[in-house]
C-alpha cells in the first residue's frame, strides 16, 4: 500500500479516536451531573428547625425519623424547651425557629401580645392559612389522686368531683386532712404543680383556679386578678405546694416513686398521666385519674414564624413537615402516646387493645371530658403570672 495512504488512514483513525473519547468523557460528565443517561444530581437540602415542647418528645421524635426517610431533601434540627422558656427566648432572640410549638394557645398568645409591643417588628404568627398556628395533638389537665384521699376530697364535694375549693379549703386549713374529714396520720395536704412561671401545666393550673375561684368559664380579665380576696385565695391555696418544680415530669415521677408521704394531689397533663399511672399500682395503693369541673386543652399549636430569619424555601419545607404531623397515620400514632389527635376525622377509642383510653378506664381514664374553659388573651396571661410571682413567688 502507497505510504502516503497509510499516513492519511492513519491520521483519520486518530482523530477519530479522540472524537469518541471526547464523546464518552461528555456522556460520563452527563451521568455525573444528573444527564439523561446518569443519576439524578443530589438534591439541595433545606434545613428547618422545630421548637417544641418537651411533653411531646416522643411522639414528635418518632415522626421525625419517618419523616426525614421520606423527605431527604429536608433536615429537621428539633429543639425541646419548657413553653415559657422558649417564649422567652423567642422575645428575646436567642431562639430562632422556623416552626415553634408550645404546650397551648395561653402561652402563644401571650408571646403574640409581648412582641406586639413592637410594631415595627410585625406579626410574629400569620392570621389565617397554612402557616397560622393549627393544633397538632390535644390532651387535657387533671388531677392525679391516691383514691383514699381522693374519695376524702369527693365526700367533701358532696360526690360532685375534686375541685379547686375543695383542694383549697384542705389546703389552707392549719389541721390538714381531717379539716375534710381525712386521717390525722396523712398530715397536711401535699398539693403538687409546676412552677406557673416556668411550665406551662403550672400556669393552665393558675388559669383553671382562678376561672372557678370566679365562676367563669369564659371572659376572664386583668381586673379579676387585682381582686384582693382572690390574691389571698391564691397565697392559701399556694401553701399546699412545698416545692415548685419546672418539670411536670419531675414531681409526677416522684409521686410515682415516693407515694403520699410525697404528693397526695398533682396537677398534671393527662397523656402524662396515662404515662405513668401504670408503674404506681401495687406501691401504695391505687392511683387514679379525676377531672376537674372546668378543664383546658393543652392543644400543643404549631405556626411557621413569620420573622426575617425564615426563608421561603424553610417556609415550604415546614408546611411539608406540619402537613405530616398532621396526617391521619402520625396523628393516629400519637394514642400510643397518650394524646388525643388532634384531627377530629381519627377516633379515640379504637379495638386496639394497647388503647390506653381503653386499657386505663379502670384508672379514671374518661373519653368524655367536662367543660372546657376558654383560653384568655395575652394581657390577661401576662398579668397572671405577674400577680403570682407577686404573691406567691416572693414568698418562697
Amino acid at each position: 500500500m502507497n505510504p502516503r495512504v497509510l499516513i492519511i488512514i492513519g491520521f483519520l483513525a486518530a482523530v477519530g479516536g479522540v472524537f469518541y473519547m471526547s464523546q464518552r468523557g461528555r456522556g460520563s460528565g452527563e451521568a455525573e451531573s444528573g444527564g439523561p443517561s446518569g443519576p439524578a444530581r443530589p438534591t439541595e437540602v433545606t434545613e428547618i428547625s422545630f421548637l417544641y415542647s418537651t411533653e411531646k418528645k416522643e411522639w414528635v421524635e418518632a415522626a421525625a425519623a419517618s419523616f426525614q426517610q421520606e423527605h431527604p431533601s429536608i433536615k429537621v434540627s428539633l429543639m425541646g424547651r419548657g413553653s415559657l422558656d422558649a417564649a422567652q427566648g423567642i422575645l428575646d432572640g436567642r431562639e430562632k425557629p422556623t416552626v415553634w410549638s408550645p404546650a397551648d394557645t395561653a402561652v402563644l398568645r401571650m408571646l403574640e401580645s409581648d412582641w406586639a409591643t413592637e410594631p415595627s417588628r410585625g406579626p410574629l404568627f400569620a392570621r389565617d392559612g397554612e402557616d397560622a398556628p393549627q393544633p397538632l395533638v390535644i390532651t387535657p389537665l387533671v388531677f392525679v389522686v391516691w383514691e383514699d384521699r381522693a374519695n376524702v376530697l369527693l365526700k367533701a364535694s358532696e360526690g360532685k368531683a375534686v375541685s379547686w375549693r375543695t383542694i383549697h379549703k384542705a389546703v389552707a386549713s392549719d389541721q390538714g386532712w381531717p379539716a375534710i374529714g381525712g386521717k390525722a396520720d396523712w398530715g397536711f395536704v401535699k398539693l403538687g404543680h409546676t412552677d406557673p412561671t416556668r411550665s406551662n401545666s403550672g400556669l393552665q393550673a393558675m388559669l383553671l383556679a382562678t376561672f372557678e375561684y370566679h365562676n367563669k368559664r369564659t371572659g376572664l380579665t386583668v381586673g379579676d386578678l387585682l381582686d384582693p380576696k382572690y390574691q389571698d385565695w391564691v397565697k392559701q391555696l399556694e401553701k399546699g405546694v412545698t416545692r415548685f418544680e419546672t418539670s411536670t415530669g419531675t414531681f409526677m415521677t416522684d409521686m410515682v416513686r415516693f407515694g403520699p408521704s410525697k404528693y397526695d394531689i398533682a396537677v398534671v397533663y393527662e397523656n402524662l398521666a396515662i404515662s405513668q399511672i401504670s408503674n404506681a399500682q401495687g406501691r401504695w395503693g391505687n392511683l387514679k385519674v379525676y377531672y376537674p369541673p372546668l378543664t383546658l386543652w393543652s392543644d400543643h399549636p404549631a405556626a411557621v414564624l413569620q420573622a426575617p430569619w425564615v426563608t421561603p424555601k424553610q417556609k415550604e419545607a415546614a408546611r411539608q413537615w406540619l402537613a405530616y404531623l398532621r396526617s391521619r397515620p402520625v396523628q393516629e400514632r400519637a394514642l400510643a402516646f397518650g394524646f388525643r389527635p388532634a384531627d377530629p376525622a381519627v377516633p379515640i377509642k379504637t379495638a386496639d387493645a394497647a388503647n390506653p383510653f381503653t386499657r386505663l378506664a379502670d384508672h379514671g381514664i374518661l373519653v368524655d371530658v367536662p367543660p372546657v374553659a376558654e383560653v384568655p388573651e395575652g394581657p390577661v396571661v401576662r398579668n397572671l403570672l405577674t400577680m403570682w410571682s407577686r404573691v406567691v413567688g416572693t414568698q418562697r
